[in-house]
């Protein structure tokens, strides 16, 4: 693709198959409410879990009402004990180490205050010069605010990223950015599909 000049990815689902993960998460504030777990069979809630910023998930699964206190309570809980439930995506780690050599690197996701955790524990912080989380922005995916805030860190214009993710919200935050999309190992509407991590290898680097 010409004049792409950086790569921004999503977390779950691109970089990661969090599903066990999330379910885990989200479950474990449940269980604090007294309310019964999102089984993975539940695909609609499911799908809410794995893609959505917390505030929604909570709305949807607890009520508006309940939100403050669903956040506060997950705010203490210690992530790392749920990491182990993330598996790495096939080939990532390698491609991320090769393609950052010729690009700058961000994340988007509608994740929060887990990310600096995950990254450390498995070492792809020096991969990324900037990571955006549903912290940084006032409307996570799918609104574009996300990749504004990527694209203005970059210095680059949004024309000038490819975004790689995984799902609706991915693609209708793309679609508002005017940022170039690629899905991973899906079927939605995109510029480029990938497959594979060492896909974008192959696309970008010559003799790769």
């Amino acid at each position: 693709m010409n004049g792409i000049r950086g790569i921004v990815f999503d977390c779950d689902g691109v970089l990661f198959e969090s599903h066990k993960a999330n379910l885990a998460y989200y479950n474990t504030v449940l269980n604090y409410f007294g309310e019964p777990p999102v089984e993975e069979s539940d695909q609609a809630r499911a799908h809410l879990c794995h893609t959505a910023a917390s505030t929604h998930v909570f709305t949807q699964l607890l009520g508006e009402e309940r939100v403050p206190k669903a956040l506060s309570f997950a705010a203490e809980l210690d992530y790392h004990q749920f990491i182990p439930y993330m598996k790495p995506e096939p080939g990532m780690k390698k491609a991320l180490s090769q393609l950052a050599n010729f690009f700058p690197l961000a994340i988007a996701t509608n994740r929060g205050v887990s990310m600096p955790s995950i990254l450390k524990h498995f070492e792809l912080s020096g991969f990324f010069q900037t990571v955006v989380t549903s912290h940084d922005v006032k409307h996570p995916k799918p609104a574009p605010d996300m990749l504004h805030e990527a694209a203005r860190r970059l210095q680059c214009s949004t024309n000038e990223l490819l975004f790689v993710g995984d799902s609706e919200l991915d693609q209708a935050a793309a679609r508002s950015a005017g940022m170039p999309f690629a899905v991973y190992r899906g079927d939605l509407q995109a510029d480029v599909q990938i497959g594979h991590h060492r896909e974008l290898v192959e696309l970008f680097i010559k003799d790769s």
